[in-house]
C-alpha cells in the first residue's frame, strides 16, 4: 500500500517551461522567480493543480529549488530622494458656483434657457430627402 505522500506525488502536474532572462517563468496565468542560474534554460515545474503556492523546479531531470510567486513592485534608485507631493494650488477668491448661478438668473431674467435647443433659421432648413423611385 502506497504512503499518502507517495499518492499525492504520483498525481503531481509537470509543465516545461523556458526561463526568462529576469529568472522567471510563466504558469496557468501566474509568473514565478526561479534560481536566476537557469536563465535561458528549459525546466520542468512540478505541483499541483489545486494549490500553486508550492512549485518544484527541476532543470534536467534533477531538482533546481522551487517557484517563488512573483511579487511586482516600484524600482527606486537607492540613492534617489522621495518623491514630495506637489503643494495645492492657493484659492483665487473667485466663487465660481455664485457667478454661474448670477449668470443663470440674468439669463432666466431676459428669456434665455439653457435647456431650450438652438432652432434653425428658415434659410437653414434642412431639404427634403431625395428617394429612389419605387422605394419608401
Amino acid at each position: 500500500m502506497p504512503s499518502p505522500a507517495d499518492l499525492r506525488k504520483a498525481f503531481l502536474w509537470s509543465e516545461f517551461r523556458t526561463v526568462t532572462k529576469t529568472a522567471t517563468v510563466s504558469l496557468h496565468g501566474n509568473s514565478y522567480e526561479v534560481d536566476p542560474m537557469l536563465t535561458g534554460t528549459k525546466v520542468e515545474l512540478v505541483f499541483d493543480p489545486f494549490d500553486l503556492s508550492e512549485i518544484e523546479v527541476r532543470a534536467a531531470g534533477k531538482p533546481a529549488g522551487k517557484a517563488v510567486p512573483h511579487r511586482l513592485g516600484r524600482h527606486t534608485h537607492p540613492k534617489a530622494s522621495p518623491e514630495i507631493p506637489p503643494q495645492p494650488a492657493p484659492p483665487s477668491g473667485i466663487d465660481h458656483l455664485k457667478v454661474l448661478d448670477q449668470t443663470h438668473t440674468a439669463n432666466t431674467a431676459k428669456g434665455i434657457a439653457r435647456s431650450a435647443p438652438a432652432r434653425p433659421s428658415p434659410s437653414r432648413a434642412p431639404s427634403p430627402r431625395w428617394t429612389r423611385p419605387g422605394s419608401r
